[in-house]
């Protein structure tokens, strides 16, 4: 059944500012600005009320609300982003060989995984900082996406599939993730 109107509502902090021009926000906040295009958004209208994004849908069917509480979690995921930022962490495992990880530019490199000779590389996308601490891996930055598209990435980077994986349990794997404090 199709809604008349369908609303979410998107709280924005006194620090925090958001601009919007058409179908494409702009969040600018103490820790940085995103930028997000939702024009792929039909039927679906974004709007600046004082201190609220209001997105709205006129006669929503069940695709049009879904996309209205999606575009409306991705802005407050953005405004979160701003004021606190993203931060995944990771456990370098091993048991049978040391495997050592080090951070060359916009990559990511594995040495001595499982004894192998050639290191595995894991790409950093654009924005995301990426530091060893120890046998932790801590991978922080402001767009949500691209934070764990790169935790992800480190983590695929040790993927192995010829091996039992009750016995070689070595790689690198995500153990927390949430808002950098």
């Amino acid at each position: 059944m199709k809604d008349p109107y369908y609303v979410a509502e998107v709280e924005v902090p006194q620090e925090v500012r958001v601009t919007v021009n058409g179908l494409r926000v702009t969040v600018e906040g103490p820790k940085g600005k995103l930028e997000r295009d939702f024009s792929h958004a039909k039927g679906v209208s974004i709007r600046q009320n004082e201190n609220k994004v209001v997105v709205e849908a006129f006669n929503a069917d069940r695709r049009k609300k879904a996309l209205v509480g999606t575009i409306a979690a991705h802005i407050r995921n953005m405004i979160t982003g701003v004021t606190k930022g993203y931060r995944y962490k990771l456990k370098i495992v091993f048991s049978h060989f040391p495997i050592s990880v080090e951070v060359k530019g916009n990559q990511v490199i594995i040495k001595n995984f499982l004894g192998e000779k050639a290191p595995r590389r894991a790409n950093i996308l654009e924005g995301v900082s990426v530091k060893v601490v120890d046998r932790d891996i801590i991978v922080e930055g402001i767009d949500i996406e691209k934070v764990g598209q790169t935790a992800a990435n480190i983590e695929l980077a040790t993927k192995i599939g010829e091996f039992d994986r009750r016995v070689f349990m070595d790689g690198i794997y995500i153990y927390e993730r949430g808002v950098a404090e």
